[in-house]
């Protein structure tokens, strides 16, 4: 019990007891970040690892594991080693966790145990954990108290709540607001009280609090309150909780004034004063009391009556009316009749005392008789109205009417008075009738009722008039008439299904059915769109493609109710507004283009078509290069692609780009294509002899060679490709004893002995070597000097060197060389440039290998000739002198760059 009070009134973070019966309690506040230390199991149950203890080293160390991963798992976190209990990622929230049940629901293990009791707010996260090892074995039951926090303010369930107050309620009443406010949080943090922002000085609220814990506002009548004077008031009742600091909710709080029966009827005045003549007709209106009740409803509903004190004679010559006051006569005035009557008028409303009023009425003796009018009706009439048609020809006859006097002794003449299309004109060739005719055609839309007076006077200036009405019964003459002839409409593409477009309308003149109009669509508008037939609201029911359709035109229809029914038709045009939906496109994915080398800078590589399907600032593109942005641009308008210098192929054969298209839209969008560019080879480049290396060089030729042996080989590369590399050797200048003994393969360059070697053919021979290409439209050549000195051995270096830095005395032959490139008759079937490219790309590897060959061979060679540095012989050459061969091997022997 001790720990069970500490839990819940500790005013500390976090608190734990140990008990020998393996359970702990904690307490923290909900809403606390990942990380918190909640406690220390193995501290708080003085386990070996706790206060600086250890186990044995022979021992294993202390394990803490979660018995199960439920519910209440998810919101710890559980040192495995150090049995610290921590919040976790997962944040308490205590009114979602524990939701007002009592009980516990058990999750695998992990249970959370919420109250609603009054005398307990507790709110109860259960854990199992498990001590291992078997030492110290337990199951130790982890009860985590969540604590409130004002987290929550105050919400009324409803945003408008309605009183209503009786007028009569008395001072001190109390009316309970049925939707008091909620707040999740509990104790003080929940609702503590209410208030009104504006009391009007005759309301206030107090607060009334259940057994269960519930608080209920109650409004409260502080003044006398009076619907006649103000039927309601509007304020805002606020909802405080006792956070700190305080959170509040508010909704609008009507309270109506009911009505009772508080009022009377009055009349205005107590008494009036009225005359008729004696000559009056039936039905003559006298005159019309009127009383007021302030109440409402039936509380307010007024008869009229006389009063007990009217004479019955007086009764029977004038009629009032109950409902409306007025007062009619209702018999003719005898000549014994009293000049004078006093009429008493009640004015009756429920549970009132009567208003009374006093209408006196003289009436005044006339002695002659005034005309009389007798009408006959040709037209429709009932009740003295006269129903004609609009539309009705000219001259439509309405009534004849009989002027008679009763007297027989005066003339009576008659006339029409008052507005309108109509005519009275005597009626030939009797006496005393008159003809009432219209003199135009009605029309309903400009007038519906007309009013005339049909007029009758003696000689004698007496006079009477009979008023006529004319109704005019309405046509189906008009037609619907749009407000736009012409409706110019504009939505953005890709609109949403359904999307209102705009609301038509139109107008019928005429009444009723006839003037009631329904929408349709023309039979060219396209069936994706949708027309209210009650409404007019104009809507599209799919989306729309600016790309695909940009303009749409039909016609939309009015038709009214009538019968037969008019129409009239306006044209709707809709304009599809653009929007950035369409990326930039390319023509190609990938462009290639051929390029000859040493093109000129800025020269016009090619052009890179590309479109975008939007328009306007959505449809703008702009081009730029990915890479290689140092030795290419771009026309961002015209697409043209440029090298900003001048390409080398044998720098570089080809380069990849990859070009951006961007477009102007927010956001841009974008695309990307792949462009080749392979430059075609020009014969730029002369061969290069790389073997022999220098013209000063020479090579021993033995005697003893013999024909067809080869000597050596004059090797150069070509940097072009195709043709252009193709080399052709010739020897075009010959100097020596006999020079005609050597030849030279056009092909490979290698040199050969024609014939033996004679006595008299030692010396040095030097041979001019040409090495062409196959270039087109020129071939280009390189020249070199071959040495060759024929003799057993060399033993004058030096006068060898004397005579390679002489110039040579060579004749050069123009014969070129002859190389036989075997014809083909295949047909070609296609213009692919496939095969042409593959071959280039095999040409360009192989002169790679070759020139990597090359370049081993001649170190293989400078390597081979330190080793055999003892073998090289000073051989004296003699002008005049026998060589004994016998003293050499019979081999070559090459003496180079001595």
């Amino acid at each position: 019990h001790l720990l069970l009070f500490l839990l819940f009134v500790g005013p500390f973070n976090c608190f734990a007891s140990y008990s020998r019966a393996t359970e702990l309690f904690y307490s923290l506040n909900e809403g606390l970040p990942a990380g918190v230390l909640i406690g220390s199991l193995a501290r708080d149950l003085r386990l070996p690892t706790a206060g600086g203890q250890r186990p044995a080293a022979s021992q294993p160390p202390l394990s803490f594991t979660l018995a199960s991963h439920g519910l209440g798992g998810q919101y710890v976190h559980l040192d495995n080693r150090s049995g610290e209990l921590h919040t976790s990622a997962v944040e308490i929230d205590r009114e979602a966790l524990c939701v007002e049940s009592s009980g516990a629901t058990v999750f695998e293990g992990a249970a959370v145990v919420s109250s609603s009791s009054p005398s307990s707010e507790s709110c109860l996260l259960l854990l199992d954990v498990l001590v291992l090892p078997q030492e110290y074995f337990r199951l130790v039951k982890v009860k985590i108290a969540i604590r409130d926090v004002n987290d929550n303010a105050p919400r009324f369930p409803v945003p408008h709540i309605h009183l209503s107050v009786p007028e009569n309620a008395p001072v001190n009443t109390r009316l309970a607001i049925e939707h008091p406010a909620l707040d999740p949080d509990v104790g003080t943090n929940g609702v503590q009280t209410y208030r009104l922002r504006d009391n009007y000085g005759v309301f206030t609220l107090d607060v009334e609090e259940n057994e269960s814990g519930e608080r209920t506002p109650y409004l409260i009548v502080m003044g006398a309150l009076d619907r006649e004077t103000r039927e309601e008031y509007v304020t805002v009742i606020i909802a405080e909780d006792g956070g700190i600091p305080p959170l509040m909710g508010s909704a609008t709080l009507t309270i109506g004034i009911s009505d009772i029966n508080d009022n009377c009827p009055q009349f205005s005045d107590s008494q009036l004063n009225v005359t008729v003549y004696g000559n009056s007709s039936l039905g003559t209106h006298v005159t019309t009391v009127h009383a007021v009740d302030m109440d409402l409803g039936s509380n307010a509903q007024i008869t009229y009556s006389y009063s007990q004190k009217v004479p019955q004679p007086s009764r029977d010559l004038f009629h009032l009316d109950e409902s409306t006051g007025t007062i009619s006569l209702s018999n003719k005035v005898d000549g014994d009749a009293p000049r004078l009557h006093r009429l008493i008028i009640l004015g009756n409303g429920p549970g009132c005392i009567p208003a009374v009023i006093t209408v006196l009425v003289t009436i005044i003796k006339v002695m002659m008789r005034p005309p009389e009018i007798v009408p006959r009706f040709i037209a429709n009439e009932a009740e003295g109205v006269v129903y004609l048609k609009e539309l009705e020809p000219i001259n439509t006859p309405i009534a004849f009417f009989t002027i008679k006097d009763p007297d027989e002794k005066y003339k009576v003449n008659c006339y029409l008075d008052g507005d309108g299309p109509f005519r009275l004109s005597p009626y030939k060739p009797y006496n005393n009738e008159y003809l009432l005719e219209t003199t135009k055609p009605l029309d309903y839309e400009t007038q519906q009722l007309y009013e005339i007076s049909v007029v009758a006077w003696n000689s004698e200036g007496f006079h009477v008039n009979k008023i006529i009405k004319v109704q005019v019964l309405d046509d189906n003459d008009n037609s619907p008439v749009f407000s736009q002839q012409l409706i110019e409409l504009s939505i953005e593409e890709n609109n949403v299904p359904n999307a209102f477009l705009t609301k038509l309308h139109a107008t019928d003149a005429d009444s009723g059915e006839r003037g009631q109009v329904s929408y349709f669509l023309g039979p060219d508008a396209p069936s994706y769109f949708s027309l209210d037939k009650t409404t007019g609201v104009l809507t599209v029911s799919t989306q729309l493609d600016r790309e695909e359709k940009e303009k749409y035109r039909y016609t939309v229809k009015a038709v009214d109710s009538g019968f037969p029914p008019r129409e009239s038709i306006a044209t709707v045009t809709i304009t599809v507004l653009d929007k950035n939906d369409n990326s930039p496109r390319f023509i190609n994915k990938d462009f290639s283009f051929f390029v000859p080398e040493n093109f000129p800078g800025f020269g016009e590589i090619g052009v890179i078509s590309v479109t975008d399907a939007d328009a306007g600032q959505n449809g703008w593109v702009a081009l730029s290069v990915l890479n290689g942005s140092d030795i290419f641009v771009i026309d961002t308008g015209k697409g043209v692609l440029r090298a900003k210098v001048s390409l080398d192929r044998e720098q570089q054969s080809s380069y990849v780009l990859w070009i951006e298209a961007v477009d102007g839209g927010d956001p841009a969008l974008s695309s990307t294509a792949k462009i080749t560019i392979l430059l075609l080879d020009i014969n730029d480049n002369p061969p290069l002899v790389l073997f022999p290396q220098s013209n000063m060089s020479y090579l021993l030729v033995l005697p003893s060679t013999l024909p067809g042996s080869p000597i050596t080989e004059v090797y150069a590369v070509d940097k072009d490709t195709g043709m252009n590399a193709v080399i052709a050797y010739s020897i075009i200048g010959r100097r020596g004893p006999r020079p005609e003994s050597f030849r030279i393969d056009p092909k490979t360059g290698n040199i050969t002995l024609e014939e033996s070697l004679m006595q008299n053919d030692y010396g040095l021979y030097r041979l001019l070597v040409k090495v062409s290409d196959h270039g087109y439209p020129e071939p280009l050549h390189s020249t070199v000097m071959v040495n060759l000195f024929v003799n057993d051995t060399v033993s004058n270096e030096s006068y060898i060197e004397s005579l390679l830095r002489k110039e040579p005395d060579i004749s050069i032959e123009e014969k070129q060389p002859q190389i036989s490139i075997e014809p083909t008759h295949k047909k070609m079937e296609s213009a692919s440039c496939m095969p042409t490219l593959v071959a280039l790309s095999i040409i360009s590897l192989g002169s790679i290998a070759l020139v990597t060959g090359m370049g081993i061979y001649i170190c293989i060679r400078k390597g081979k000739k330190h080793h055999r540095a003892d073998e090289n012989l000073e051989v004296q050459i003699p002008l005049n002198g026998r060589i004994n061969l016998h003293m050499l091997e019979k081999k070559p022997m090459e003496i180079s760059n001595i």
